[in-house]
């Protein structure tokens, strides 16, 4: 177990997956950058829930920041674990999509 800002996390601080960078590519799209330097699409579809509803609008989905490696909108009001994002997404062929 560890602490960063105040928040306890289970495991090892080394487990810990951030998200460096993204990019809204289409409707509950986002190409995401990880630090561990790879590159996956995240369908946000699979977000359900009250709490999530509100980014079915498109504006309020591509209003999103990078809050200490997490996705967040709203004023981080919603944020989604980078660890559920990375096993719920799927790689990003930078080859295929230039092709």
């Amino acid at each position: 177990m560890f602490e960063i800002d105040g928040i306890l996390y289970a495991g090892t601080q080394n487990d810990m997956i951030k998200i460096q960078a993204a990019e809204v590519t289409g409707r509950m799209m986002m190409l995401l950058t990880f630090s561990s330097g790879e590159k996956r699409v995240f369908d946000a579809e699979i977000l359900k829930g009250e709490v999530f509803k509100p980014l079915q609008d498109d504006s309020v989905f591509r209003n999103f920041k990078i809050v200490r490696g997490v996705i967040t909108w709203k004023n981080e009001e919603i944020d989604c674990a980078p660890e559920y994002m990375y096993e719920h997404s799927y790689t990003y062929d930078e080859a295929k999509m230039v092709i």
